[in-house]
């Protein structure tokens, strides 16, 4: 068993022990410091063999960094040549394209220069001279190229009037630009063209220049003035001119829209037609209206219109279809004619035609119931003249008589209305002509009528026949008595007039100048617009049958209008009626005719009297007569009978009474005038149912040949065939 050593031996073994471990430990470093010496010195050789490697590298680097800059600036030396060739190239291909552009320019300039429908005048800025035209100012002008360039623009005879060289060189060179809106120009022909002319100064190259536009607006300014009269005309038209939509809203009327319709403009823009509407027209008028005007068609019609005042009036109107660019229907236009005025005077026209017509119906009516009446008048009085008649039988003639009289004075009527009837016209005053009638017109009237009459004192005179006119004043009041059966009051009022020219009235007859107006107003029972119409027809009458002729008012008319007057007339139903009578003012009045004595006694004679009468009856009854009196009596039937018997009594016929109408060509006056010629001393008298159109008795030799109206009765016919034989 091993001694247990000591503490001692134990820390120096421990020590011993633990020192060469440590020496072994540190000689084990020491190694591997020289083994790591050895490998540091290994990489540091290795290192040092690298670095020279580099070195060598970075040499060969570094040379070959020299080759390639030696390279770059080669070819940086090649670049700048390259560049400066490229440069070279655009800077030619730029002065070859802008060469070529200029000449493209130059060219386009020149197409558009040569090409413009304007005039283009280049001027030197310096000297003022034209150094090119364009062919369009040549052909405006009728100058030439060759007469222009070179010479002044005042040096040219369509501006020599017009612009001095000077003048528009000053203005030129201080504003660059010179403008003339309309100037007048004469061409080499002497032709006016109006041009708009334009002048600017610009470089050109190493230069300035005087560029003129001159445009011809001769048709512009044609078209101007033509929109301007075509306006002025819708303005100053008396015709209504509305322009509308397709819709028919009112887009613009001219003035005479307002005049007529009396809208203002203001009023119906924006308004449809149909304001105008008078309801007169129904719906199918207004649809085939329309049907004609979407179809894209002209129409044409008649309105009757209302205007604003209510007042209806009448229309000629033409509408017609506006068209845009692409043909579609955009407006219409309606040209329209007041026509109210015009359709008045045609229903007048009308309405005197008819009467005309009817006029000559009662015209040969009368003419052949005359002589009926004068036969039956002319032997009424021969049987009256036999002594052996009893009172009885004579009381019953004179009864006839009467009622022959009376048919007489219907046929006379008859006469008034167609015209037919002799005027002996004489001035007279009217006053003193109804003062006369007063009597008998109030016998004439009712008790229970009131009569006034107001008379002007400053009444001028009337040239009529004093009959005829009384006629008129007779018809009026018994019309108007007729009117008022239980009374009322009547009013004839008289005045001067003096009528301005476009103020004479509605009436068609109606005219400027100076008229006595009789009014007869009464307060009956009024006539509605239907009666109005039919006032002055013959035969019309709204009187119970056999209570009136219907004479009466159309005789007042054709007495009035024989004087060249008019008559108009204002009613209402159950407000009265008035009526105006005009003729025109004449001068002083003549002296009233004197009247004769009332011969009884009746003489006859012994001369040769031939009675010309187409009538037998008549014929043989007027023979009778004047036999019975002493006279030798020759008949025929006609002219050329007459101067059959004339040939045969050549120079003992000392009395010619012949009828104014008879069958042949030869009528009662040529007969006289041919008998006159051959016979100055020879006595004529012309007797008739009427004297033709004229209203004047007829005259031979400037002598007034005495007028025997039909019917007449043997004791007429018998005093003034005594009375004309005795003066002779």
């Amino acid at each position: 068993m091993p001694l247990k050593k000591s503490a001692y031996q134990i820390m120096s073994s421990k020590l011993k022990n633990e020192n060469a471990a440590d020496l072994a430990e540190r000689a084990a470093q020491a190694e591997t410091r020289t083994e790591q010496a050895h490998t540091c010195a290994a990489q540091t050789e290795t290192r040092a063999e690298q670095a020279a490697i580099q070195k060598e590298q970075s040499q060969t680097m570094a040379d070959q960094a020299h080759t390639r800059l030696a390279q770059a600036a080669t070819q940086s030396e090649q670049d700048k040549t390259r560049t400066a060739q490229a440069e070279t190239q655009t800077a030619q291909a730029m002065t070859w394209r802008m060469e070529h552009a200029l000449r493209a320019s130059e060219l386009s300039y020149r197409r558009l220069f040569e090409a413009a429908r304007d005039g283009i005048l280049i001027l030197d800025a310096d000297t003022g001279r034209i150094t090119d035209v364009n062919p369009f100012l040549n052909e405006l002008l009728g100058f030439s190229h060759e007469e222009m360039v070179g010479r002044t623009v005042g040096e040219l005879s369509p501006f020599k009037d017009i612009v001095s060289n000077q003048t528009m060189l000053r203005r030129l060179q201080s504003d660059g630009y010179v403008r003339y809106e309309d100037l007048p120009l004469k061409t080499k022909d002497r032709r006016h063209v109006a041009v708009e002319f334009v002048s600017n100064v610009y470089q050109a190259g190493d230069k300035k220049v005087i560029q003129c536009n001159i445009r011809d607006i001769t048709a512009r300014k044609r078209a101007e003035e033509s929109h301007a009269l075509l306006a002025m005309a819708v303005e100053q038209s008396a015709e209504t001119i509305v322009i509308t939509n397709i819709h028919g809203a009112i887009l613009f009327a001219n003035p005479a829209f307002e005049k007529i319709s009396g809208y203002t403009c203001a009023e119906a823009l924006g308004q449809n037609t149909s304001i105008l509407k008078s309801g007169c027209h129904d719906a199918e008028f207004y649809r085939q209206m329309w049907d004609c005007l979407r179809g894209g068609k002209v129409w044409k019609g008649h309105f009757i219109n209302r205007r604003k005042d209510g007042e209806l009036y009448e229309e000629d109107a033409t509408i017609s279809p506006v068209r845009n660019a692409s043909g579609t229907v955009v407006n219409y236009v309606s040209v329209k004619r007041d026509v109210t005025r015009e359709m008045q005077l045609e229903v007048q026209l009308r309405q005197s035609q008819k009467m005309e017509s009817i006029g000559q119906l009662a015209d040969g009516i009368a003419h052949d119931f005359n002589n009926i009446l004068g036969a039956s008048l002319l032997y009424l009085g021969l049987l009256q003249q036999k002594p052996e008649l009893s009172m009885d039988t004579k009381e019953s003639l004179k009864e006839i008589e009467k009622e022959t009289i009376r048919a007489a004075n219907l046929t006379r009527q008859l006469l008034l209305f167609s015209r037919r009837q002799l005027l002996k016209i004489r001035s007279l005053d009217l006053n003193e002509l109804i003062n006369n009638l007063l009597k008998m017109m109030r016998r004439l009237l009712s008790v229970n009528i009131e009569f006034i009459f107001d008379g002007s004192s400053e009444l001028a005179c009337v040239n009529a026949d004093v009959g005829m006119v009384e006629q008129v004043v007779m018809n009026l009041c018994l019309n108007a008595r007729d009117a008022m059966p239980n009374g009322g009051s009547l009013t004839l009022v008289t005045t001067l007039v003096e009528l301005e020219d476009g103020l004479a009235g509605p009436h068609p007859d109606a005219r400027p100048g100076r008229f006595v107006c009789l009014s007869v107003t009464d307060t009956g029972c009024g006539m509605d617009k239907d009666v109005l119409d039919h006032l002055f027809e013959p035969f019309f009458t709204t009187k119970e049958e056999g209570k009136g002729t219907g004479l009466g008012l159309a005789i007042v008319f054709r007495i009035v209008k024989q004087h060249q007057g008019w008559v108009e007339v204002e009613s209402e139903l159950g407000r009265g009626s008035s009526f105006r009578v005009y003729l025109p003012a004449g001068t002083k009045p003549d002296d009233a005719p004197g009247v004769s004595d009332h011969e009884d006694e009746i003489n006859g004679g012994s001369e040769t009297i031939l009675i010309v009468e187409d009538s037998p009856p008549m014929r043989r009854m007027a023979s009778l007569c004047l036999r019975k009196l002493g006279y030798a009596v020759l008949e025929a039937g006609d002219g050329a009978e007459a101067l059959r018997v004339w040939q045969e009594h050549q120079g003992k016929i000392d009395l010619l009474l012949t009828d104014m109408v008879m069958p042949g060509a030869m009528t009662g006056l040529d007969l006289a005038v041919r008998l006159k010629h051959e016979k100055n001393t020879l006595v004529i008298i012309i007797c008739s149912g009427y004297s033709g159109e004229s209203s004047e008795p007829p005259v031979i030799a400037g002598q007034e040949i005495p007028f025997l109206e039909k019917p007449y009765s043997g004791g007429a016919l018998a005093k003034l065939v005594r009375r004309c034989l005795d003066q002779c």
